[in-house]
């Protein structure tokens, strides 16, 4: 019996002394370190460190002692092949938030591919809440369920600060979208919400479009892949009704919504009347030949698209046509356009090439994945050759076997890294990227 009241006696004195320290470090700041504050606060609540948290805050400390005191984002990637990663639960998140509320130099929060789960959709919406200079927040693809999205978007309807948002792959589904348009109706700072991927549902889709017609924050939105099991594209309609009453939107991505030739009709009819939006993003959808007859028409006269996205759809060599005769004649605005995928065959794609000839504004252009014959190959091969096509804004790699003219692929494109991030490289890169280059909204992808 002696022995066990020492043991606990001993406990106590530990428990103690390391609540001490603890709050000594934190209140001295950054002066002790962010990741000691991490092994102090670990040991306080007896549990285990996570050994990658440790090298990243590590890496902070030592990037702060070089005189870094603000603007500073925390890299907590779960996809990192570089270093060994131990992926971030919910527990884990729960220490760090408490750390980095009391530091006002971390000002952006990148947690993407972890284990948050529905108990680090909560710690971040306390870290949304508690710490006054938190600008991004990266939570893609984190196994985030409804419950969790409903916490981060209450969380957001009282902070002022937060200015991009991923939530790119959590299942929030419906119910979460909801609470997420609701929160655009009260939030007046969020500037860029990116939703792709999260299950949302037709009527989740139609409260954004209704809330974005007197949200004037929102400059980029995605709204990507949401689960729409009607033909009739409701969506398209109240979204393009939202285009024309919007005067803030810049960047606005409707990837994989089933999309046909009306629904696209409804957006051009649209833009007619829209002066901001820079940045389309239709790809991965339904829209042929058809189609391109109405955006090339709103192109003769929209003078602000400046990035248009048409990848995986099925335009083909005529839809080209109707596109590059705009380009070559009347549009003097679109600085990058990509048909990736498009069935298209060598005669759409030397219309496309000449069009560049005429048009000196258009930059980049990106091909890959249609049917390239010789002539096509020469085309594309002359223009980089003559610098009118530079290198780097466009996906194909002239080179040459035994006197013939080939294309290869190159590592370029409007968002090469919107998934996941390179091994070598920047992320973020102006040639990977280039849609977000031309368009910047917020400072990150």
């Amino acid at each position: 019996m002696r022995k066990s009241g020492k043991k606990k006696e001993g406990k106590s004195r530990s428990a103690a002394l390391t609540q001490a320290l603890l709050g000594a470090s934190l209140s001295t700041g950054s002066a002790s370190g962010l990741k000691e504050q991490y092994y102090n606060l670990c040991m306080e609540r007896l549990q285990k460190v996570n050994p990658f948290i440790g090298y990243i805050l590590q890496q902070v400390d030592e990037e702060m002692k070089e005189g870094t005191r603000s603007g500073i984002t925390l890299n907590i990637a779960g996809n990192n092949h570089l270093v060994q990663v131990q992926r971030i639960t919910g527990a884990d998140f729960c220490v760090l938030s408490k750390i980095l509320k009391n530091h006002s130099c971390i000002t952006g929060v990148d947690a993407r591919y972890n284990s948050l789960g529905s108990p680090g959709a909560y710690y971040a919406a306390k870290l949304l809440q508690k710490q006054p200079s938190l600008v991004y927040l990266n939570l893609m693809f984190n196994d985030i369920q409804s419950d969790g999205g409903e916490l981060i978007a209450k969380a957001l309807q009282k902070n002022k600060t937060l200015k991009y948002l991923r939530m790119t792959g959590n299942k929030i589904e419906n119910k979460g979208g909801m609470c997420f348009a609701t929160m655009l109706q009260i939030n007046s700072s969020l500037e860029k919400l990116d939703v792709g991927d999260c299950d949302l549902g037709m009527q989740s889709v139609i409260a954004f479009a209704t809330v974005l017609t007197q949200n004037q924050a929102i400059k980029g939105i995605n709204l990507n892949r949401p689960i729409i099991y009607s033909e009739q594209e409701e969506s398209t309609v109240h979204i393009g009704h939202m285009l024309k009453e919007n005067h803030c939107l810049m960047e606005l991505h409707l990837c994989k919504h089933g999309m046909q030739n009306d629904g696209l009709q409804q957006l051009c009819e649209a833009l007619y009347l829209n002066s901001t939006l820079r940045y389309l993003d239709v790809s991965c959808n339904k829209i042929t030949q058809d189609g391109m007859l109405y955006l090339a028409a709103v192109l003769k006269s929209n003078a602000t698209l400046e990035v248009i996205d048409l990848s995986f759809n099925r335009i083909e060599s005529a839809g080209a046509k109707h596109l590059s005769k705009t380009l070559a004649s009347h549009n003097r605005s679109l600085k990058a356009l990509s048909v990736v995928s498009n069935k298209i065959d060598g005669e759409g794609l030397i219309a496309l090439s000449d069009s560049m000839k005429t048009n000196p504004i258009l930059s980049n252009i990106y091909i890959w994945g249609n049917t390239f014959d010789e002539a096509t190959c020469v085309a594309y091969s002359e223009l980089i050759e003559e610098g009118r096509l530079q290198a780097d804004n466009t996906d194909v790699e002239p080179f040459v076997v035994d006197e013939h003219v080939y294309l290869a692929e190159s590592p370029n494109g409007l968002k090469k890294h919107y998934y996941w991030t390179p091994t070598y490289g920047h992320a973020y890169g102006p040639t990977t990227n280039a849609g977000f280059a031309l368009v910047p909204v917020g400072e990150h992808l």
